[in-house]
């Protein structure tokens, strides 16, 4: 799987997400403006008004530029950050709200201060897609999710462990719930997944393939050259090798048969014993690969030749993968996927 490299801004990006964050921060001046015009129209005191709106807005401000330095250093806001964003205008809402002369400019005084609240949480955004964007971290994300796993294992343990028998049928429950939770929002995540699944549905559809154009092959008889442009019967009638002996040809009459004498033994070819896993190791130059260890690059191509050979026909990637499982053998798709390749690659070149 390919690793997300940091990338940086266009200037086009950068002017537009500026041009973005300019309408966002003036949203927020003026919901300032307005609460202090509010209080000042009751109290008639700008220092009163300017306390107000210091406490409200200010404060909102102040939490909002931290929740975007935050973001921006790849960190995650601490939930009393995120808590006083809201909390904080709220409180400056309810205080328009309470001294305003009348109802209609109760819900005037009320809804003002809001416009802080949106402008921080809409920052806090685009300064958050910004880092995950450049550097393909999703520090909220993972905070999110760190917490969810947390809180999962902690009840999967109580479900199984606890002496009160309620207690681990809530924590039963409450482990269903948790786990609908989990990547929840996390874009990266769910990008990874669709990778997985592309490369199996890839690999699938490899096998499928082979399976369906894989065309059989006559050997060549020993000391005979064969190539595509001239084929292994050919090849040893012009080199004055005895083919290979067919159905057809063992098809004799009886005229013709003939029997060896007593007391002499029919002389027949000896008989190749199998490459072992070692002998192949040996020649490879790596030390011989064992179950349940982990193997180098070297070790795994070692590993996945000799199972591809160890029958007639030479084995597929799905069936020497399972060989391969069971066999003991410890090796991550993906090492093994390119082990495979890089085998394939071999034989292509031999070819």
């Amino acid at each position: 799987m390919n690793e997300i490299r940091e990338r940086s801004l266009s200037w086009g990006q950068g002017l537009v997400l500026g041009a973005a964050a300019v309408p966002m921060v003036a949203a927020g001046g003026l919901g300032a403006w307005g609460t202090y015009t509010n209080i000042t129209s009751v109290f008639h005191r700008s220092a009163t008004a300017l306390g107000v709106v210091a406490a409200g807005e200010g404060a909102t401000l102040v939490l909002a530029m931290t929740l975007v330095g935050l973001t921006m250093l790849g960190q995650s806001a601490p939930t009393p950050v995120r808590i006083g964003l809201w909390t904080l205008p709220a409180a400056a809402s309810l205080t328009g709200a309470v001294i305003a002369p009348s109802g209609t400019d109760a819900v005037v005084f009320a809804f003002t201060p809001m416009a802080m609240s949106a402008s921080a949480e809409a920052l806090g955004l685009l300064a958050r897609r910004i880092v995950v964007y450049r550097t393909g971290v999703d520090a909220e994300a993972q905070r999110r999710n760190a917490a969810v796993m947390q809180k999962l294992a902690y009840h999967r343990a109580r479900a199984a462990n606890h002496p009160d028998e309620k207690e681990r049928n809530d924590s039963e429950r409450e482990s269903w719930k948790l786990a609908k939770k989990v990547g929840t929002g996390d874009a990266l995540l769910g990008a990874r997944l669709v990778d997985v699944q592309r490369e199996r549905m890839t690999a699938g559809a490899d096998d499928a393939l082979a399976g369906m154009f894989a065309l059989p092959v006559t050997a060549p008889a020993p000391g005979v050259t064969a190539t595509p442009e001239r084929p292994a019967v050919e090849a040893a009638d012009e080199e004055g090798v005895t083919p290979p002996v067919t159905d057809q040809d063992t098809q004799v009459t009886g005229e013709l048969e003939t029997v060896p004498p007593q007391g002499v033994t029919p002389v027949t070819d000896p008989v190749t014993p199998p490459v072992t896993l070692d002998e192949i190791a040996a020649v490879a130059g790596v030390d011989a690969p064992q179950p349940g260890e982990p193997l180098s690059d070297a070790q795994l191509v070692v590993v996945l030749r000799h199972l591809r050979y160890s029958d007639d026909p030479p084995l597929s990637y799905r069936q020497a993968v399972a060989a391969f499982r069971e066999g003991g053998f410890v090796g991550g798709e993906q090492r093994v996927r390119k082990a495979w390749g890089s085998l394939m690659s071999h034989e292509e070149s031999e070819a």
